[in-house]
C-alpha cells in the first residue's frame, strides 16, 4: 500500500481499477482471453517483436548514414532489449498465466521494467527508462495497429491515471465507467479540474510521478475531498473509505431536502444561486440541484471538443437555443470565447505561446479574429429572442477593450437588422472582473455595463502572480489572501453604488468556506458548479445577514490567509457542523 498526496480538485471517494494512460493517450485496458487463445496472443507478441526489430534496424541504418555510428548506437540498446530472453519470457508468462491480451501483458511487464530502472541509483541506468517507454509504445502500436482506445466508450468501471488530461478529454470521458482520475500535473482551478467538478468525477491532480508508480490493474482509492490517492490499499483502508463515502451519502440526502427551497437567510435576505456550465446537457443536473439559471456558460467548449475545425454560427446558435429550452425562462449568461492560456483549440495546441496566461487569450484573441468573434455574437443575438440571454465579455483589462467589444456587438446588430433577422436589441451586457486593473477601475467600467461577474480563479492568479495550472506553486493559490478579498469587496461595493448586479462565478463561489464571507460583503448572486449549490444554500439558510456582516468585518481586519481560513472554518462549523 502506498499513499500519495496531491491536490483534490473534485470531491468524492472512489475505489476502482486503474487504467494508465500513456503520454500518447494510448489506453490499454485489462482484457482477458479464453485459455485456448493464449497461444495466439503469444504469437501476436512475437510478431510485434519482429516488426519492432525490423523498424528499429531500419532507423539504425538511416541514423548511421545521417549522423554516424555513435549516435545510431542508441538503437542497438533498443534491439538488445527486444531480444532479451528474460523480457520475452516474462511477457509470455503474463499472457499464459493471467490469460490476458498481448498488449496488456506488454504494458504490465514494461512498466515493471521502468519502475526497476527508476529505483536504480546509477543515473545512466535510470535514464534508460526513456528507452523502455519508447520500446513499449512501439510494441503496443504494432499490436493494436496504431489504434487509440476511446475514453468515451469503455466497457468496465475504471479510474484513469494520466500525466495530464486536456479539458476536451475530460469532457469526453465516459461518465458511466470512468469513476475518477488522477494526474501527474495540474492545479485546483485548471479547466480540467473545473470540468471534472462539473461532471461530478472525483479527481486528484499534481501527484508528480503517479503514472510511473501505478500499473494498469492496480486497485486505487481516489479521495477528491482530501487530495489523496492510495495504491493497492489494505483491507483497513478499504473499509475506512467505504464508511466515509456512506457518511457522505447521508449528508447528500440531507442537502437534497433543500434543493427547491429559496436561497434565503434567516432574516429573509434573498440570494440568487446560479450554475456554471460547459455544455447544454449540464443544465438539467444544475436545475435539479436548485440552480435559478446559468450565471456562466463557458462557450469555448464548442471549440475544445471538436477536431474538424471551428464551430459555425449555426453550431453556436443550436447550442444556445438548446440551453434556453432547458432553462424554461431562467436567465442564461453567455460568456464570449475565453480561448487561450490553458485552453487551446486543436489547431493551436501544437504552437503554444511562451507565457500564454499573459498572451493572446480571451477577449484579446477575439478582437484579433473579428470574423470568429462575430460568428459567436450573431448566434447569441439570434438566440436572444428565445429566452433571457445576457452577454458577458471575459478578461477585460482596459476601457478600450470593452468599448471595442461593444462596437463589434453593435456592428453585428446592424448586420442582423439589414438581413431582417430578429434579435433583442436591449440585451444586458456585462463583463468579468478577472485582472487587478479591472478591479481597480471598476468605478469606470460600471458606467459602461449592466453587470459585473468576478472571476476569482484568474483574479487570484494575476493578483498573487501564481500560475494556477503549475503544480509546483499551486499551494500559493489562495482565495483567502487579504489582497484578493479587498479587491472582491471593493468591486461589490462599486456595483452597489452604481446599482448594477455583481456576481462571483469563480470556484470561490462554490466553496462553502467562503459563503459567509461573500454574503457578508454584500454578494447577492453566486454562480457555481451545480453539485455545489445545495451545500452553499444550506449555509445561507442557516445564518442571518447581520451575522454574515460581522464575520466579513472581522475577516477584513486580518492580515494573513491562515487567519482568514481558520476563522471562516470555525464560524461555518458552528452553523453547519457537517461542512468540515
Amino acid at each position: 500500500m502506498e499513499i500519495k498526496k496531491g491536490i483534490g480538485v473534485s470531491p468524492g471517494v472512489v475505489i476502482s481499477t486503474a487504467v494508465v494512460l500513456d503520454a500518447e493517450d494510448l489506453l490499454i485496458p485489462e482484457r482477458h482471453v479464453p485459455a485456448g487463445r493464449t497461444t495466439d496472443e503469444v504469437t501476436r507478441f512475437h510478431q510485434a517483436i519482429a516488426s519492432a526489430i525490423a523498424e528499429i534496424s531500419a532507423l539504425r541504418e538511416k541514423m548511421i548514414a545521417e549522423a554516424g555510428k555513435e549516435i545510431a548506437a542508441i538503437f542497438d540498446v533498443h534491439i538488445g532489449i527486444l531480444k532479451d530472453k528474460s523480457l520475452l519470457k516474462q511477457v509470455e508468462v503474463e499472457i499464459v498465466k493471467q490469460q490476458t491480451t498481448a498488449e496488456f501483458a506488454v504494458s504490465i511487464v514494461m512498466r515493471r521494467y521502468s519502475q526497476a530502472f527508476l529505483k536504480m541509483s546509477d543515473r545512466y541506468l535510470s535514464e534508460r527508462v526513456k528507452d523502455i517507454h519508447d520500446i513499449e509504445r512501439r510494441l503496443l502500436h504494432n499490436l493494436i495497429g496504431q489504434k487509440h482506445y476511446d475514453l468515451a466508450h469503455l466497457s468496465r468501471d475504471v479510474v484513469i491515471i494520466a500525466h495530464d488530461l486536456l479539458p476536451s478529454q475530460t469532457a469526453a470521458l465516459d461518465r458511466t465507467h470512468v469513476k475518477g482520475f488522477a494526474t501527474d500535473v495540474g492545479g485546483r482551478t485548471s479547466h480540467t479540474a473545473i470540468v471534472a467538478r462539473a461532471m461530478g468525477i472525483p479527481a486528484v491532480v499534481g501527484l508528480g510521478n503517479i503514472t510511473s508508480e501505478v500499473n494498469s490493474g492496480d486497485t486505487i482509492i481516489i479521495d477528491g475531498h482530501h487530495g489523496v490517492l492510495i495504491i493497492n490499499p489494505d483491507e483497513e483502508q478499504l473499509v475506512e473509505h467505504r464508511e466515509s463515502e456512506k457518511r457522505r451519502v447521508v449528508v447528500e440526502t440531507q442537502l437534497a431536502e433543500l434543493l427547491h427551497m429559496p436561497g434565503q437567510t434567516l432574516d429573509g435576505h434573498e440570494v440568487a444561486l446560479m450554475a456554471n456550465i460547459e455544455v447544454p446537457a449540464g443544465i438539467d443536473e444544475a436545475v435539479d440541484r436548485g440552480a435559478q439559471g446559468v450565471g456562466l456558460y463557458r462557450t469555448e467548449f464548442l471549440y475544445l471538443t471538436r477536431e474538424d475545425g471551428e464551430p459555425s454560427e449555426e453550431d453556436h446558435y443550436e447550442a444556445y437555443v438548446d440551453s434556453l429550452r432547458r432553462l424554461h425562462g431562467k436567465p442564461l449568461v453567455i460568456r464570449t470565447l475565453d480561448l487561450g492560456a490553458d485552453k487551446y483549440t486543436q489547431s493551436k495546441q501544437a504552437n503554444p505561446e511562451r507565457n500564454p496566461f499573459l498572451g493572446d487569450r480571451s477577449i484579446r484573441m477575439c478582437l484579433h479574429d473579428i470574423p470568429m468573434f462575430k460568428r459567436q455574437l450573431r448566434a447569441i443575438m439570434r438566440a436572444s429572442t428565445q429566452g433571457d440571454v445576457r452577454i458577458m465579455f471575459p478578461m477585460i483589462s482596459t476601457l478600450m477593450e470593452l468599448r471595442q467589444a461593444k462596437m463589434v456587438l453593435y456592428d453585428v446588430m446592424e448586420d442582423l437588422e439589414d438581413e431582417g433577422l430578429p434579435f433583442r436589441r436591449e440585451i444586458p451586457i456585462g463583463m468579468m472582473i478577472e485582472v487587478p486593473s479591472a478591479a481597480l477601475m471598476a468605478d469606470s467600467f460600471a458606467k459602461e455595463v449592466n453587470f459585473f461577474s468576478i472571476g476569482t480563479n484568474d483574479l487570484i492568479q494575476y493578483t498573487l502572480a501564481v500560475d494556477r495550472t503549475n503544480e509546483k506553486v499551486a499551494g500559493l493559490f489562495c482565495p483567502a489572501h487579504p489582497a484578493v478579498l479587498k479587491l472582491v469587496r471593493d468591486v461589490i461595493r462599486i456595483g452597489q453604488r452604481h446599482n448594477i448586479s455583481v456576481s462571483v462565478c469563480g470556484e470561490m463561489a462554490g466553496e462553502p468556506l467562503y459563503t459567509l464571507l461573500l454574503l457578508g460583503l454584500g454578494l447577492t448572486l453566486f454562480s457555481m458548479n451545480g453539485p455545489d449549490i445545495p451545500e452553499v444554500k444550506k449555509i445561507i439558510r442557516s445564518t442571518s445577514m447581520e451575522h454574515a456582516r460581522q464575520v466579513a468585518r472581522r475577516v477584513m481586519s486580518f492580515d494573513s490567509e491562515r487567519q482568514v481560513m481558520h476563522f471562516l472554518r470555525e464560524e461555518t462549523r458552528k452553523l453547519v457542523p457537517e461542512a468540515f
